[in-house]
């Protein structure tokens, strides 16, 4: 099994970033743009969602694989990559859900 796929894919999305639209899926959704891609992020989210009520654990696979697979074209849009999530999961490992979430800022207050 690879562990590195995220990190491979991430790559090979950002490689067909600008590809011919025509012939790559990922090329097609950079070249619509930000907000179609975030639709289909927001689709997959909710098949994810079907997926996990019901009793077939193979569907849920596949369906999270997809879910998956579209945030990593939505950070290659935004120019991030797999690493920055990893490292925002690594900062928060071994901290209580409740301590982790009452130590954020919200957006657009400053902490101090």
């Amino acid at each position: 099994m690879n562990r590195d796929i995220l990190r491979e894919l991430a790559e090979v999305i950002d490689a067909r970033r600008g590809a011919d639209p025509e012939t790559s899926y990922v090329a097609s959704l950079h070249h619509r743009g930000l907000d179609v891609m975030l639709k289909k992020l927001g689709e997959e989210a909710t098949e994810t969602v079907i997926a996990a009520k019901n009793p077939d654990d193979d569907a849920l696979v596949s369906e999270m694989a997809d879910l998956w697979f579209h945030a990593l074209v939505v950070l290659s849009a935004r120019r991030r990559h797999p690493n920055d999530v990893m490292d925002e999961l690594a900062r928060r490992f071994g901290l209580s859900g409740v301590a982790e979430k009452a130590g954020r800022t919200k957006p657009g207050k400053r902490s101090g």
